[in-house]
């Protein structure tokens, strides 16, 4: 049960890194990620802001994971423009959409106050 485990951390592992040698978009929101980091360290953000700014990066580059993943296993299964296959693919970018605006507004409502 252990080896299964720990297994399952390499796997993820191997998918996160998978995703940041192979998406531009994965790419692009952990640079945002990182950026948004780097504003808050010099800015001095309080805690709470922290835990605003850590979830909705998580929740944004997870979602960029999901929607790889339903990208990959919808395309493994058609080769040609299917439908339901292109419905799967454009709401599952939709969802990170959704997520990245949410994102930006909740950084503007961090972030505009240190500089108004």
């Amino acid at each position: 049960m252990a080896k299964n485990r720990v297994l399952s951390f390499k796997h993820a592992f191997e998918g996160i890194w998978i995703a940041l040698k192979e998406e531009p978009n994965f790419k692009l929101h952990l640079l945002a990620g990182f950026l948004v980091f780097i504003l808050g360290l010099f800015l001095g953000i309080s805690n709470l802001d922290w835990i605003l700014l850590t979830i909705t990066i998580g929740l944004v580059v997870s979602l960029e994971l999901t929607n790889t993943a339903i990208e990959e296993l919808v395309d493994s299964f058609t080769d040609g423009v299917h439908p339901a296959a292109k419905k799967a693919k454009d709401v599952a970018a939709g969802a990170v959409l959704i997520a990245s605006i949410t994102a930006f507004i909740i950084g503007l409502f961090i972030f505009l106050p240190y500089f108004i």
